[in-house]
Parts: structure tokens; sequence; C-alpha cells
């Protein structure tokens, strides 16, 4: 009994952190999501939320959007940091430079690095599609047009990969040589080095970039609501109204309807819903991909 006493003394503040941080929040919101709450009043409305929440189409659309950017964007950041990382483990000479260069997008703050961004993909003036024009290539409106503006995401993602390429090259460098050079006496090739001897090794890496690129993904705001406001030339102080998702809705996430409904629409009582559906959302991922992990491991 005392040692048990003892134990919840040592655990007490960590209990006491996830209670108000976590508990009580999730609490509330559950409660605020079948209220009208405004910030000022509060109604009780039933299910009222959720039903709104069903017939609601651009949250549907932001739910698609936002899939879209984990299925397509997560992977290619994911096999993107791993070949970064595999090729500058492999370095000899100016390691340490090219670690630097990869690695400093990372460091840019978001909001900064997506206006540099847009200005780079700008069709009128920027340096990039001014060079694919130069060669012969189509020359897109990477945040004008909706069929292009997620691979414009998705590539500023990919600009910022540095900090995938870290985790990658501490677990590369910890793979033991003794099995890769037993596998060149074998005759195994570099690529069946790399599926039969890397890829097992710094499998808990790769799950666990994966999972939390999948959480991150899930709350992507900054980036997809600076690249629209830019792009469609629209500011606050100029009066102009502002509609997140440039170009027609095409850059929408879930996060940013969030926001609009509850700090700019105070419908608070069903922002908790859009809240309480991404959260099911992270869990559902998160929990599958662990299944698919333990599954992998008890394979191998």
């Amino acid at each position: 009994m005392r040692g048990n006493l003892r134990a919840l003394l040592y655990l007490s503040p960590w209990l006491a952190g996830f209670a108000i941080f976590f508990v009580y929040p999730l609490v509330s919101t559950v409660y605020f999501s079948f209220q009208r709450y405004d910030l000022f009043t509060l109604e009780p409305v039933g299910l009222l939320n959720w039903e709104y929440f069903l017939k609601d189409q651009a949250a549907w659309t932001a739910i698609r959007n936002t899939l879209w950017l984990v299925v397509v964007m997560v992977p290619l950041r994911v096999l993107f940091g791993l070949g970064v990382a595999q090729l500058v483990t492999r370095l000899k000479a100016g390691a340490g430079v090219y670690r630097t260069i990869f690695y400093l997008p990372a460091l840019v703050p978001l909001v900064a690095g997506t206006l540099g961004f847009v200005f780079l993909l700008n069709p009128g003036t920027g340096p990039v599609d001014a060079l694919l024009s130069a060669v012969g290539l189509p020359a897109p409106d990477w945040f004008g047009d909706p069929a292009w503006s997620k691979w414009g995401l998705t590539l500023l993602g990919l600009w910022s990969v540095g900090d995938l390429m870290v985790i990658f090259m501490a677990a590369l460098l910890d793979v033991p040589k003794q099995l890769y050079e037993a596998a060149s006496i074998d005759g195994a090739d570099g690529w069946r080095q790399f599926t039969s001897i890397t890829l097992p090794v710094i499998r808990p890496v790769l799950m666990f970039a994966l999972v939390t690129g999948v959480i991150q993904t899930l709350q992507y705001f900054t980036q997809a609501e600076v690249a629209a406001r830019v792009a469609s030339g629209a500011t606050d102080s100029a009066g102009s109204v502002f509609t997140p998702g440039y170009p027609d809705q095409s850059t929408l996430t879930f996060p940013q309807w969030l926001f609009q409904q509850g700090f700019r629409d105070y419908a608070m009582g069903y922002a908790c819903v859009l809240a309480l559906v991404l959260f099911a959302v992270a869990m559902v991922f998160t929990l599958v991909l662990l299944r698919q992990f333990r599954f992998a491991e008890e394979e191998s």
C-alpha cells in the first residue's frame, strides 16, 4: 500500500498535467459539441451540430483535401527524406556542408518559407516557371490552378524535409556495418542490401516518421493558409474578404475550416464537433499504422 502511494506521488505531476491539459479539454469539447456556443451565449441543441456536419459540403471538401495530403505528401516526404539521408551518409567529402544545406530549409519559419515558395513558383515572376518555359516544359500556375495547388504544397513539404533527413541519417548510421560486409561477401547488390538489411533495421524509425507525419499533416494549417492568402492577394488590412482554400477550395484543409468556424464565425459548438472528428481520425490512423507495424515485426 505504501509503495502504491509513493508511486502515485511520483506520478502526480504527470497525472495532474494529463487531467488538466487533456482530459478536461476533451470532456469540455464533447460537452460544447452539443451546444450552440458563440463565446457569449450557451444553448443546448442536442445533435444539431452533428447533423449539420453531415450536410456541410465545405467540411467534406476539407476532409478530402486533407486526406489527399496524407496519402500523397506524407509518403513522398518519407521517401525523399530517406533518399537524401542515404545520399548524405554515403558522401566521403563535404558531407557536413551538404547536411547543412539540406537541413537549413527546416529552420525557416513556416510563414517566411511559404511566402518565398509562392514567389518562386509564381507563374509571372517566379524563376521556376521561367526555367521550365525556357526548356520547353509546361509552366503551371502552382497556387492559382486547382489542379496544381496541392502539388505546390507538396513541393513545399519536400523542400523542408531536413527534419526527416536528420532522423533517418541517425538511423542509417546506426545500422551495423558488419551486416553490409557479410551481404557483400554473399554477393548481394546495393538494392538487395537496402531491402534486406537497411529497411528492416530502421523500420521503427520509418514507423515513427509515418505516424508523426500523418498527425502533422492532419493538422496542416499555416502553409495552406498563407499560400492561399498570397496567391489570392487577399489581405485583411485592405478590407477584402478572404475565403480559405483558394483556388476553388482546393487547398482548404480540415484545420482551416475548423478555425474558420470557431474563430471567425464564432460557431464554437460546431467547431468542437470538427475538433472531435479530427481527433478521432488521427487516433484511427495512428492505431492502424501501429497495428501494421506490429504485424510486420511479428512476421519478420
